[in-house]
This record gives C-alpha cells, structure tokens and sequence, in this order.
C-alpha cells in the first residue's frame, strides 16, 4: 500500500512547510533568531505534540523530544551531538514566548493550504467547498494581561473569576479541516460580536464556497459580506426577522424570493455599507417534525439549488457543533493555560493546526476505505496519532515510516469508525454549570512565642 502525503509531525516540514520555508522569514526578525536548540522548527513541532498529548504540558512535550530525537529539526549543535540537552521545560518555554506570532500564524496557514490540497475539499455530490461557520467561548487563565485584554463576565453581583474569549471558527464541512480562528473579548469596553469575527474569517475562504451558519449568522450584514467576497450563504433566520423580511407568515414548503434591503439600524451599526447595498436570494420553509413537537425554520440562501438540497445543506450544520467539542475537549481549548494574550495567541493557534493533523490522517483513513471521514471517532484516530508519532520518528528508513504509516491508517479505518445508528438520539439541549464555590481563605492568626 502507497502511503498518502506524509503525517510525520518532526518531518511534516519537509513536506508541508520545508525548512527553506522557515529560513526566508526568520531574517525579518532580526539576527540571533536561529540560534539555540530550540529553532522555529523544533518549537512548532513541540508545541503541536503538546496539544496532541492527553497531559498537554511543556514537560510531556519536552519527554517526546528526548524520547523521538529529531535529527532532522535538531541543528547539529555541541549538545545535540552529545545529547545533551537539559530535561528542564525552561528552555522550550523562554523559546515559546521569543516566537513571533506572525510565524505561528504562517505556519498554520501553510500547513492547511497543504493539507486542503491533499484532501477533497467539496462533499462527494457537491461542485463546491461548503464551510460550516460558528461561534463559542473559551476560558483564560486568570492573570493581570489577559483580565485587561479578555475581561470576565459581570452582573448585579459583581465580576466572576475567568477571562472570558469569544471566538469564531469556521470548518469545511467533507474533511473537517479548520480555517485559522477569529477571536476577541466577549465582554468589555472592545468586545466584540460573533459577526464581526465571522466577517473576518469571510476573507480567508476560497473564493466561490459555500457559507451555512444558524441564527445568530442570519443577519443582513454577514450574508452582504459573504456576497461582495465571492461565496453564497445558507443561513437560518429567526421567526422575526422572516416576518420582517417577507411581510407574512411562513408555512412549510414556502420558497421564495425576496429582495433583502438593510434597515436603518444595520446602516447604522455599519456605516461602510454602501448606498446600494442590497440583497437577491430566496427563503425557504421547512416543518420539523418530532415526536413531541413541531418546527418551522426559516432560511435565507443565495443558492439557485432545489430547495432539498439546500436543507440538505444546511442539516449538515450539526457537524460543526462536534467539531467544536473535539477542539475543547480532546485538543484541550476548554481552558487555554497560558498566563500572557501573546501566548494565549500562539498556543490557541497551533491547538488549531494539530487538530488539522489528526483530521488530516482521517481523511486520508476514509480514503484507504472509501467512507466519509465524518465517519471517525477523532478522539479515537487522535490517540492512534499520539501514539505512532515515536514510531515514525524512530523509522531508520523510508520502507519502515511507510510501514509504520501504513499501519496507523489502517488502525484508523478499522477500530476508529463511529457506530451506525438505527435511529438519531433525541434530548433536549441543556447547559450545566459547572459548581466552582470554593470556601474563603480564612487568615489565621499566628501567636508570636518568646
């Protein structure tokens, strides 16, 4: 079996980003910046399998460096020769921090324009890429930096404990493969919306894709800056703004066309928009039906397509939500560690990039296969990558990395695959909170003996 575009982390750079890629940026940062054990190249790949690692802490990461030995990222220094390189995370973590984020940001970039090339990119009966877009929140490390640039929520009682970051993704919707996120306070003097994040990431897709966002995307503004960048929206509307747009009630199978036009406050909350500015697209009706209810959603699209097939289209919404869960849960973004905003930055970024990676070795497992790729467990095929990246690093030849590589595919294919339902499970979305009461600190008085 011919293995696909090369997986190994340590040697993706050859691949992926070579090392000449890295040495054309590096004089823009002034001299000095190659040197040391921890070039830019050995920093990207720890921090990746820091983020790939169930512990996800510089000293893990620092573990697989003594244990893989990268020659090929390691310059040939006296204390590379000689092995030895300090066990203390200090180094890598000074190193981390001296990393410029436009690197970490061109890395990333770089890595999925490769990735996107090496995958299909458009589902199997479709002629365009389809990007599922949403929204969440992550939680900060409570330090002086990030509560000035990230403030806490607040209400009657007062401020809570935890930083607050809003941020915006966006996913393709056949290989799962994330954009580089938009983010920004949630609360404070600079917050920022959901939509202003989205219009950002607008500027990062492929000219001609396919935006679907819910409701909180299914405003006047977000699918007019959709439209002036080349791509055509799928956007749920709420009940309200259907009214106000269409003039009357809606009914199941209603489809539509109509003339969106900005109110006087989209003009005034957008001042850049022009004169002219004004929207031609349908809306579309469907019934839910359930065993306990029934629904009626509105949609907006820009689409010429049949009406099924845009619901079709938009149904598919629901992945971003899992995909979502897989970046806080098995990436660990559900509370970033980092104590500094520049730091936050970078490690949420490269969070982003090895998600990329373990999409990436689904995508190339459903192709060995021929299945969806959406038909994997990544928490699983995340565990088969964490635990072959030793092995390929280890492989003293070509014949024995495309072995071990051939085989991590096939474990992936074989003990990775999500079980098929009969029935989709049905329970009401529901948030928990989470119960952080933590008794005070009660100052004790210290009797002075003499």
């Amino acid at each position: 079996m011919t293995s696909p575009v090369i997986l190994d982390v340590a040697a993706y750079f050859t691949t992926l980003a070579p090392p000449e890629w890295f040495a054309e940026r590096l004089p823009e940062h002034g001299p000095g910046s190659r040197r040391g054990i921890y070039s830019w190249a050995v920093v990207t790949w720890l921090m990746i399998v820091q983020r790939l690692h169930p512990k996800s802490t510089l000293q893990a990461a620092l573990e697989h460096l003594f244990v893989c030995w990268p020659t090929r990222l390691l310059i040939p220094c006296k204390r590379v020769r000689e092995q030895r390189i300090s066990g203390h995370p200090g180094g890598y973590c000074q190193a981390r921090q001296r990393m410029p984020i436009e690197i970490i940001n061109q890395v990333s970039d770089q890595i999925l324009a490769q990735l996107q090339a090496a995958l299909p990119d458009r589902p199997p009966h479709g002629d365009r890429p389809i990007y599922l877009l949403d929204g969440s929140s992550l939680e900060l490390e409570h330090a002086p930096g990030l509560v000035a640039a990230y403030p806490p929520a607040e209400n009657q009682f007062g401020q809570t404990h935890w930083p607050i970051l809003r941020i915006a993704v966006m996913h393709n919707l056949a290989n799962g493969l994330a954009l580089r996120p938009a983010w920004g306070p949630m609360y404070g003097a600079n917050a920022v919306s959901e939509q202003t994040l989205a219009a950002e990431l607008l500027t990062r897709l492929p000219t001609g894709s396919i935006v679907v966002g819910d409701r909180n995307f299914g405003i006047f503004s977000t699918a007019y800056a959709a439209q002036q960048r080349g791509h055509d929206v799928v956007l749920r509307l709420t009940k309200d703004r259907f009214h106000r747009l269409t003039g009357a009630a809606g009914y199941g199978g209603q489809d539509q066309s109509v003339t969106w036009l900005p109110s006087h406050h989209v003009r005034t909350a957008h001042p850049q928009l022009a004169p002219t500015a004004v929207l031609h697209g349908r809306v579309i009706v469907a019934q839910l039906q359930s065993a306990k209810t029934s629904e009626l959603i509105y949609l907006f699209t820009t689409l010429a397509l049949p009406a099924e097939q845009v619901l079709e289209i938009y149904s598919d919404r629901w992945y971003v939500e899992t995909d979502l869960r897989s970046l806080k849960t098995t990436v660990h973004l559900q509370q970033l560690k980092a104590r500094s905003p520049a730091m936050m930055e970078k490690e949420l970024v490269m969070a982003i990039t090895a998600y990329n990676l373990v999409r990436a070795v689904m995508g190339w497992a459903a192709q060995q296969t021929k299945i969806e790729p959406r038909c994997l467990s990544f928490s699983q095929v995340q565990n088969v990558v964490e635990a072959t990246l030793p092995i390929l690093l280890a492989a003293p030849t070509p014949q024995a990395y495309a072995l071990a590589f051939d085989r991590m595919i096939e474990r992936a294919t074989t003990y990775c695959r999500l079980p098929t339902r009969t029935a989709h499970r049905s329970f009401p979305r529901l948030v928990w909170g989470h119960n952080r009461t933590f008794p005070k600190r009660k100052l004790l008085s210290v009797k002075k003996t003499i």
